[in-house]
C-alpha cells in the first residue's frame, strides 16, 4: 500500500487563505458565508411564492453574512474581494493583503 503526500492546495484556495490570515477573520467568514449564500438562496424562494417574511429573511442573512465578512477585512485591514474589483475597474488603488504579508508571488 503506497501513501501519497499531500496535493498542494489549488492557486484559488491558496491566494484566499493568504488574503485571511487572521483567525478572527478567519472565523468570521466561515460564519458569514453560509447565511450569505443562504440569502441568495431564499430570495428565489421568494421569487416564487412573493412572501414578504421570507423576502425579510434573505435579505436579512444576505446582508449579515455579509456584513460579518466586511467587518473581518476591516479588523485586518483590507479590501474585500467585491470591493477590490471596482476599485481596479476604476484604477483606484486598494489593499488585497494585510500589512506584514507577502502577495502570491513572494516567498513567506
Amino acid at each position: 500500500m503506497m501513501i501519497y503526500p499531500p496535493e498542494q492546495p489549488h492557486p484559488l484556495v491558496d491566494h484566499w487563505m493568504r488574503r485571511h490570515p487572521s483567525a478572527i477573520s478567519f472565523v468570521l467568514h466561515m460564519f458569514g458565508i453560509p447565511p450569505t449564500i443562504l440569502g441568495v438562496l431564499l430570495f428565489a424562494v421568494y421569487a416564487f411564492l412573493l412572501s414578504f417574511p421570507v423576502f425579510v429573511l434573505a435579505l436579512s442573512l444576505f446582508l449579515g453574512g455579509y456584513a460579518l465578512q466586511f467587518a473581518g477585512h476591516y479588523l485586518e485591514g483590507t479590501d474585500p474581494g467585491e470591493v477590490i474589483y471596482f476599485k481596479r475597474l476604476f484604477g483606484v488603488p486598494y489593499v488585497e493583503f494585510p500589512a506584514g504579508t507577502s502577495s502570491p508571488g513572494e516567498d513567506l
